[in-house]
């Protein structure tokens, strides 16, 4: 299986959708326009192909100075488990540089799994959640 990432390339919507929608990550896949719009607004993305599939996403938005909010990390259901998620983060911080912090928000149950990407756990978060 060679995986390739790409920093150049905007997937279309009903990829990300659909990539969405297999890897289990809570996000409003049936909502294309919603989704577009977040594909466009972001100023990252980072992205991993099997060939012509979408199998993995890294969203960000960045000041490329100070800090990076990474919002969304999706890896496939099948291509879970094969280092695919950590690579997108590699690819992130690549473009990022050493100067940059990465902050995320978790799903309770991917709160085991980042630490093993060298992210610490903080205290020190707030939180006003979107109502829709």
């Amino acid at each position: 299986m060679t995986i390739n990432y790409k920093t150049d390339t905007r997937p279309q919507v009903k990829e990300v959708s659909e990539l969405f929608k297999s890897s289990g990550i809570k996000r409003p896949y049936h909502d294309l326009e919603r989704l577009q719009s977040m594909i466009d607004n972001a100023d990252v993305v980072i992205t991993a192909w099997d060939g012509l599939q979408l199998i993995g996403i890294a969203r960000a938005i960045t000041d490329y100075s100070y800090c990076c909010y990474l919002s969304d990390l999706a890896v496939h259901k099948d291509y879970q488990k094969n280092g695919i998620g950590k690579n997108l983060i590699q690819h992130l911080r690549n473009v990022l540089g050493d100067g940059v912090s990465l902050l995320l928000l978790s799903a309770p149950s991917a709160m085991d799994y980042y630490p093993k990407l060298n992210f610490e756990r903080t205290e020190k978060a707030f939180i006003i959640p979107r109502n829709a």
